[in-house]
């Protein structure tokens, strides 16, 4: 009934769905332990890392994996059928990897990251949904770099992280306030991290609050500067990356949903209402396929121009794949019955851990209005 959304994936080298699928099978019985006890899914982390999922996204002439943005989705939505935290924390990872393949492609600077992540296995976490355009922090020029502080949160899979891709803001700017972007290894003095995350959902994914206190960035480690506040081409690239990952994610959580309200259900069928609410539940399903299938074709595998109508494409399909995704697992809990009510329910667990998808960036009202400016030849943002 389920389908993948890379049906031929398989080339030559590593069959990287086929291995996340094999992985899929062995963190399923851990997932309600870590939704349970809102600890970080270090285990599935562990093995993930073990069986070189870090760098699964790096192409292979840079010593990595050679999965296509395609499969790395697909990875992505295996993942989610066993354990949303899993699934969603490491799409954190991959979307600054990818991001990163995006820049090779187009001929800018990320050879050295990217073969760093393929050598080492390294974790990206990544900052993007809080700083957003203005950045939090603070920044200040020292002889060599910069000296930034702030508290960054939330931060997918912090407890496992090696490195921080993150964004300060430099009020002090000579040509008014800027954003630094830049990367920070977790090892270097100042890091720390606060566990502030207790959630309604996705308890596992230890989106935790990394504290800057007064660390060192060297001008190496800065990747960007721009001004804070409006709008940047750099978001393009981002925003038209990340969000096919990271609602990927959030469509194996459905799956899921889809498959264990069947399951329920069968016992369920003579009776009248039970037909009628699992074929509900299966339209909201192939509204969220067909909303991330469209987000995964624009992407070209990473060769689409970052364009601000590259950005408004992907910001209005993972719009409409979130209401597809929420809509599918209240209508599973429907055509289950009471049964999925119960706190030790997949179901149950599955319906919470979808709301997170309303929280990656755009809000709605923001997603919206981006979208209208886009399409009337305005900047994206006001």
């Amino acid at each position: 009934m389920i389908t993948t959304i890379a049906d031929t994936e398989a080339q030559a080298g590593t069959d990287w769905v086929a291995q996340a699928s094999e992985v899929a099978a062995t963190i399923e019985p851990m997932a309600a332990r870590h939704d349970r006890t809102g600890e970080f899914v270090s285990e599935p982390f562990e093995l993930l890392r073990a069986r070189g999922f870090m760098g699964a996204p790096v192409p292979r002439e840079l010593g990595g994996g050679g999965a296509s943005h395609e499969q790395t989705c697909a990875i992505l939505r295996e993942l989610g059928r066993a354990c949303g935290s899993t699934a969603v924390a490491l799409s954190m990872h991959y979307h600054v990897t990818c991001t990163q393949v995006w820049r090779h492609r187009h001929d800018q600077p990320a050879e050295g990251i990217l073969r760093r992540v393929a050598a080492e296995d390294l974790v990206l976490v990544s900052t993007g949904a809080s700083d957003w355009l203005g950045a939090n922090g603070s920044a200040r020029p020292v002889e060599g770099g910069f000296r930034v502080s702030a508290r960054k949160s939330p931060a997918s899979a912090a407890p496992a992280g090696d490195v921080l891709v993150t964004s300060i803001r430099w009020d002090d700017a000579p040509d008014g306030p800027q954003v630094i972007h830049c990367s920070v290894p977790f090892s270097a003095d100042g890091v720390s991290i606060e566990r502030t995350w207790d959630t309604l959902g996705l308890r596992g994914t230890g989106s935790d609050t990394v504290v800057l206190d007064d660390v060192f960035v060297p001008d190496a480690a800065v990747s960007l500067i721009r001004p804070a506040n409006p709008w940047h081409r750099v978001w393009n690239a981002v925003l038209g990356t990340a969000l096919p990952l990271i609602m990927s994610a959030y469509l194996g959580i459905a799956d899921r949903a889809v498959t264990e309200a069947v399951r329920l259900a069968a016992a369920r069928r003579d009776r009248p209402a039970t037909p009628t609410a699992v074929g509900t539940m299966l339209n909201h399903h192939a509204a969220a396929e067909d909303a991330v299938a469209a987000m995964v074709r624009r992407a070209d595998d990473l060769w689409f121009d970052g364009t601000d109508e590259a950005a408004a494409f992907a910001l209005t399909r993972k719009a409409a794949a979130t209401d597809a995704v929420e809509a599918t697992t209240c209508a599973a809990l429907d055509a289950a019955g009471g049964a999925a009510y119960a706190r030790s329910s997949v179901l149950e667990r599955c319906h919470r851990d979808a709301l997170g998808a309303r929280y990656h960036p755009l809000p709605r009202a923001a997603q919206t209005a981006l979208t209208g400016r886009v399409a009337l030849g305005l900047d994206p943002v006001a």
